[in-house]
């Protein structure tokens, strides 16, 4: 190790500190001393301007969420450490409710730019509209078919989306940023951003066809070198990709027994990335993992994550990283700037949003009971069904729903004990299915319905398992613990008690998404005599309609047998 010449004429704390560079073994400068940065992170959160409803609401038991609390726990944090960054992990607009969404996710954008987001990764539902609409909300404009609804114009992000793995199909070249840089008390810190890459089997095929999803750890790897070369050696991992902690009631701050799609990538990430800013599961985890720092802030709004990184002040390098999961609750003041951007809003929406459409008798909930079969999931798969029945060309005989569209509860009262039904409105339907997805009805043989099935174990996205909601009379029972193309029991799958052959054409019904091989659904690509009936939000309107009181139905469709 060589120490650097110090002048004897220095008063003796110049000549420490002028002492203090040294060479290490490798022959790169360091300083003993090190810089504070805190960079806060939040992800999916999916337009939720207003504070979450039911258990969308809530960090275990505590009620969190809304960007209102939300920009006043960032300025509290960013007071105790001004030097401080803003970024996401992708997903922050797309299957938002009708506040954002009715506007195209303007006023979420607008409500980002508000935060100080920096910069932020692009998620696979930044991509529900098509490119040319994530390029807008970029950009600013008016959108090409409604306009600028609220009167006012729109400037698009101030901050910056990346994305390192998605490319142009016909040039090879980026579809957006892959990186940026950012200096921060002094030092740099490189930001590489990654889209999951199964988008393609998450959004309609139409959306992604002239796009290439690359390798996430192949890409990321590829340009954390390249950030290197330009001298930045702080490099963190935006990914919108992520783990799941067992257990019931997990530890916001915990790392137990992690599982998911993120896990093979960080096995083959370079050492180099020194901190994973992860999402798409909907997740809170705090690890560490193979020696860097990876963290998920859970969804909605209702979570940031405060990282504490030390970074060498000659070399660059993080020397340490910590990481704190706080929930936003909502014991704070909201943030009076935020509650004017909402406020602005609300009127706009609220004539659409508050119209009673129908009632329920007790709460409607989307978690999935062992099997894998929701209460709200099969009230979604009955409208389906029903909306084929009076459509020439529909009659459909069995529906099939993806859970993953399906995103929120639909609360009733006082709960079980209460007599009297809850008026449902437009708003709180459109909260549940946001996605403005279209019902088609389709022919399948039975062989095709056995096939279609046994993909929700034999998923082609790692550690996907997809239970699809059934509407009433279809059955079949199952095993998870089962050889490929084994689980489901050919003999158990009837359409109102009479058993589904091979060679039986059945009449389906499902969105547009699910049609297109949404989710890995490839089957339905065989699928014969499509038709177009009606949007899902329709649908289900109409069904609660004509139905209301809705009860939730009995959990018997789907049997495991393990």
């Amino acid at each position: 190790m060589v120490q650097r010449l110090c002048l004897p004429v220095l008063p003796l704390l110049a000549l420490l500190s002028a002492c203090a560079t040294l060479h290490d073994s490798s022959g790169s400068r360091q300083t003993a001393g090190t810089v504070s940065v805190q960079l806060l992170a939040i992800n999916d959160l999916h337009g939720h301007l207003e504070p979450p409803s039911g258990t969308n609401g809530r960090i275990n038991s505590v009620e969190a969420g809304g960007v209102e609390y939300l920009a006043t726990h960032v300025k509290h944090a960013i007071a105790q450490q001004p030097n401080s960054i803003l970024v996401g992990a992708g997903d922050l607009v797309g299957a938002s409710p009708i506040t954002s969404s009715l506007f195209h996710d303007e006023p979420t954008i607008e409500a980002l730019n508000m935060l100080g987001l920096s910069v932020t990764s692009v998620g696979n539902h930044e991509f529900d509209e098509g490119q040319e609409e994530l390029q807008r909300l970029r950009k600013g404009g008016c959108h090409p078919k409604d306009g600028c609804q609220d009167g006012d114009g729109f400037d698009g992000a101030r901050f910056d989306y990346l994305s390192a793995n998605v490319m142009h199909k016909s040039t090879g070249t980026p579809l957006l940023a892959p990186t940026t840089v950012r200096t921060i008390g002094g030092v740099k810190i490189g930001f590489i951003g990654q889209t999951f890459a199964g988008t393609s089997q998450v959004v309609p095929s139409s959306v992604t066809r002239d796009l290439i999803f690359l390798d996430e750890a192949r890409a990321a790897n590829s340009y954390a070198e390249e950030l290197k070369r330009q001298g930045v050696n702080a490099i963190v991992l935006l990914i919108h990709q992520g783990l799941r902690q067992a257990g019931s009631t997990p530890d916001p701050n915990g790392c137990e027994n992690v599982s998911g799609g993120l896990e093979p990538i960080l096995k083959l990430l370079t050492p180099d990335i020194s901190v994973v800013i992860s999402g798409h599961t909907h997740a809170f985890y705090n690890c560490r993992i193979d020696g860097r720092l990876v963290t998920s802030a859970s969804s909605y709004g209702r979570m940031m994550t405060r990282i504490a990184l030390e970074i060498d002040s000659a070399t660059g390098r993080v020397v340490q990283a910590s990481a704190t999961n706080q929930t936003v609750t909502r014991d704070v003041a909201r943030d009076p700037a935020l509650s004017k951007l909402v406020a602005k809003y609300r009127p706009l929406v609220e004539q659409t949003a508050r119209q009673i459409v129908g009632s329920v008798a007790r709460d409607l909930a989307r978690a999935p009971n062992p099997a894998g079969e929701s209460p709200l999931g099969s009230v979604v798969a009955d409208a389906q069904l029903a909306a084929t029945r009076s459509v020439e060309r529909g009659s459909a005989e069995v529906a099939f729903m993806n859970p993953g569209g399906i995103r929120g509860d639909i609360v009733g009262g006082a709960g079980e004990a209460s007599a009297q039904p809850r008026q449902v409105t437009y708003g709180d339907l459109y909260a549940a299915q946001p996605f403005g997805n279209t019902v088609m009805a389709l022919t399948m043989t039975g062989d095709m319905i056995k096939r279609l099935l046994e993909q929700q174990f034999d998923n082609p996205s790692p550690g996907a398992t997809e239970i699809l909601q059934i509407s009433d009379g279809f059955t079949y029972r199952y095993r998870a613990n089962a050889p490929k193309g084994q689980h489901v029991d050919a003999d158990s799958i009837e359409i109102n008690g009479r058993r589904i052959a091979p060679s039986d054409r059945v009449r389906v019904a499902a969105n547009d998404f699910l049609v297109g091989g949404g989710d890995g659904f490839t089957v339905f690509s065989e699928a014969t005599d499509r038709s177009v009936i009606v949007g899902d939000i329709t649908a289900l309107v109409d069904y609660f309609k004509a139905r209301s009181p809705i009860a939730p139905p009995p959990q018997t469709r789907i049997v495991r047998l393990d």
